[in-house]
């Protein structure tokens, strides 16, 4: 037993190298780390409603299976295969917590009305993690080019971005909805993760303009593709997620010399300027209409329906401390409370609209604060580690934390985005591995950087 702790452990005095690998092509940086494939989300061509708690699946959906079960079966050969897994403790603590918030997910499958359901999507949970478990270990002793990693993240967008225009014109019901004649929109739940992919865009091109990792035209011009694709979607959530991550992207480059700090005041200063001549040329009326997309002021106020959402997931949880049942549970239980109550289609509500209070409802109050303090220890790791690069002369190891940088602002748009949607906790769906993967980055980079640390701090042989 000891020798196993030791073996996952690792030997603490051991560093590996910390120098990053060389970039490789997207093909052959695919199969080395192959946790990126997960972020093509679901196949873009299938039509209907593709819904597993009641039944209905398609071949899509055993191919979604079969790919993350063979990337998971491969971790766990290289996992078995190897002599010694090194993680820092720091990290191991947080992976443990991840797992404990898989275990509270499974147990609520003894309660849920799908037992099979629930026991599935937490299986799906666990080989997630375990893909995430496989890519820190290599990455601590075999660090890929960082900034290759977020490049990779947004050269998967740009080609999910572009299946979508390319099926626009050969299958647009795929990607096309018309909403009560207002119009036609993007919708994200029809292409892939549609809501996360140009918002994608448009951070990693921002960071990487601010901090100069590409040419700027190139990063300018990607910029503008991520915003254009983001505005596409109609969705306010997105949007005001992307605008509050691009204010604490510039605020942290502002930070780093009193030149970019005037530069910084000066654009957000003529940027209010802009955007109040805009209001008045245009009328406050017109862009409020705008930008609520013709909806009235009671739907905003309830969030869209979502407030009753909500204010039934808190009641029934207090009454129900264990939740409802891992996925399977919530769309059962509120169709049978809201059935007569509620003024919309209950049918089609399949989950709580919210991230963290889908985990409420999933698995109770135990599970929301383990989910809560799992994302706090990854985040408060990584802004503590980022501290740390002042300190840092060598450019290979500045380009470090500058991905971590990168990564942790992707990672506050997926929370903030969150608040707008619950498919960040479910499995299969584009969402869910995005924010997984993320976190996959944000874990290896911190070992990468804890690595750096204790070498800066031992001393001289």
């Amino acid at each position: 037993m000891k020798q196993l702790a030791r073996r996952f452990a690792g030997d603490e005095n051991e560093l590996p190298a910390v120098q990053s690998g060389k970039p490789k092509s997207f093909l052959k940086f695919l199969m080395r780390y192959p946790i990126f494939i997960l972020t093509f989300g679901p196949p873009i061509f299938r039509s209907g409603v593709i819904d597993a708690t009641k039944g209905l699946i398609d071949i899509w959906s055993f191919l979604q299976v079969g790919l993350l079960g063979t990337i998971a079966i491969r971790a766990i050969y290289r996992l078995a295969s190897s002599e010694s897994i090194l993680i820092p403790k720091q990290i191991r603590s947080i992976l443990k917590v991840a797992f404990l918030l898989g275990f509270v997910f499974l147990a609520s499958a003894i309660y849920s009305p799908s037992h099979l359901v629930s026991a599935a999507y937490s299986v799906l949970y666990f080989l997630t993690l375990i893909c995430i478990v496989e890519f820190v270990a290599d990455v601590y002793t075999d660090p890929p080019d960082w900034i290759q990693c977020l490049f990779v993240l947004r050269l998967i967008a740009l080609i999910l971005l572009a299946v979508a225009l390319i099926t626009l014109f050969f299958a647009p019901s795929l990607v096309l909805s018309i909403e009560g004649g207002a119009g036609v929109r993007l919708r994200g739940e029809a292409v892939a993760p549609m809501v996360v992919i140009g918002p994608a865009i448009a951070l990693i091109s921002a960071s990487s303009f601010l901090y100069s990792l590409e040419s700027k035209a190139r990063s300018a011009g990607f910029f503008i593709v991520g915003v254009v694709a983001t505005l596409s979607t109609q969705t306010r959530g997105a949007e005001l997620a992307l605008f509050l991550s691009l204010a604490i992207l510039g605020a942290g480059w502002a930070k780093t010399g009193k030149r970019f700090a005037y530069i910084f005041i000066s654009g957000f200063i003529s940027f209010i300027l802009l955007c109040s001549a805009v209001l008045v040329a245009g009328g406050g009326g017109r862009i409020w209409d705008i930008f609520n997309r013709g909806q009235s002021m009671e739907g905003i106020e309830s969030a869209s329906g979502r407030m009753d959402i909500w204010k039934f997931v808190i009641q029934y949880c207090i009454d129900h401390p264990q939740g409802m049942g891992y996925i399977a549970g919530f769309r059962a239980l509120f169709r049978e409370y809201f059935t007569l109550g509620m003024q919309v289609n209950v049918l089609g509500i399949g989950n709580s609209h919210n991230s963290f209070l889908d985990v409420l409802a999933d698995a109770g109050w135990l599970a929301l604060v383990i989910y809560l303090v799992f994302l706090t220890k990854i985040f408060l790791l990584g802004r503590r580690l980022t501290r740390t690069g002042d300190s840092i002369s060598s450019a290979s190891n500045r380009l470090s934390f500058h991905a971590m940088q990168c990564a942790l602002i992707l990672l506050v748009f997926c929370l903030s985005e969150g608040m707008d949607v619950a498919d960040y906790n479910v499995p299969l769906r584009g969402y869910f591995y995005w924010q997984h993967v993320i976190i996959a980055i944000i874990l290896g980079l911190s070992a990468r950087l804890l690595v750096l640390s204790r070498q800066r701090h031992e001393p001289p042989q």
